[in-house]
């Protein structure tokens, strides 16, 4: 069983990965095409080749932007305007670990795991959008910060139903989730007592109703039936670690979006 779930989740990962490329809008049979021809043309393109005469890309003119068509409305719109991360950087993520175990478990929170972080936030993640989908976000006071929930009020409040209802994120459907960024901010106004900030960028991937699938025993969908049930959520979590402050995790940012939403962007 554990290991069926594994090879779902990997396998969800890569539907991630299809949606989210430019050639995701393609049918899958198209798809299928397409990837036996590179594969058949990485076979007869000599070794030294392959690389550059893959990575061209074709660019358009100043005169085609400007007869383009306007851009489609996204099926989900913005919640706040914020960069969208989807996928995890190799960098980040070292720098993530050094951040974790040389600053903040020696000098902050020695019982401070990444694991155990990850975990909380997917439950915040249930709970804020939850609120969200309700409408009910009187309930986020505490967890989310006040500005953001100004923000969050005016984005919701322009939304239909449905699209509210596609904030609604139960944990048991993250598919795939990480820490994209961990930073630590100081502030030295005060030299009595430096203020001492953690912060902590999350991506979480999401299929809506896996958590039915996987207790049913249905294999993964393939695309691009359940693409529009992939969508990505960016949180961002802050705490207080100053000396003498007893202060919890709260949310500045949040962010949904679908994946098809950005593979249409990119090709519009």
């Amino acid at each position: 069983m554990f290991l069926r779930q594994r090879t779902s989740v990997q396998h969800l990962i890569n539907i991630s990965r299809y949606v989210s490329s430019p050639s995701s809008t393609n049918s899958g049979a198209a798809a299928i095409r397409q990837s036996n021809s590179s594969v058949q043309l990485q076979r007869l393109l000599p070794a030294g080749s392959q690389t550059s005469f893959l990575a061209r890309r074709t660019y358009s003119t100043g005169s085609q932007d400007q007869d383009a068509a306007p851009r489609k409305p996204r099926s989900l719109p913005r919640l706040m305007d914020f960069p969208e991360l989807v996928w995890p950087s190799v960098i980040k993520t070292v720098k993530n670990w050094i951040m974790v175990h040389f600053i903040i478990r020696p000098y902050f929170d020695r019982e401070f795991t990444l694991p155990d972080f990850v975990q909380g936030a997917k439950q915040a993640l249930q709970v804020v959008s939850a609120s969200l989908a309700g409408g009910e976000l009187k309930n986020l006071d505490g967890l989310v910060e006040r500005q953001t929930l100004n923000d969050l009020k005016t984005a919701v409040g322009k939304m239909s139903v449905a699209q509210r209802y596609d904030l609604m994120v139960a944990k048991e459907d993250i598919y795939f989730s990480f820490p994209y960024q961990v930073g630590v901010m100081f502030d030295e106004e005060d030299e009595e007592s430096q203020k001492r900030f953690v912060e902590i960028t999350m991506v979480f991937h999401v299929l809506k109703g896996l958590k039915g699938m996987i207790e049913r025993g249905d294999q993964i969908p393939v695309m691009p039936e359940f693409r529009d049930k992939i969508c990505i959520c960016n949180y961002r979590f802050i705490k207080e670690f100053t000396k003498g402050v007893d202060s919890d995790w709260t949310v500045n940012i949040v962010n949904h979006f679908k994946a098809s939403d950005l593979a249409e962007e990119v090709n519009q």
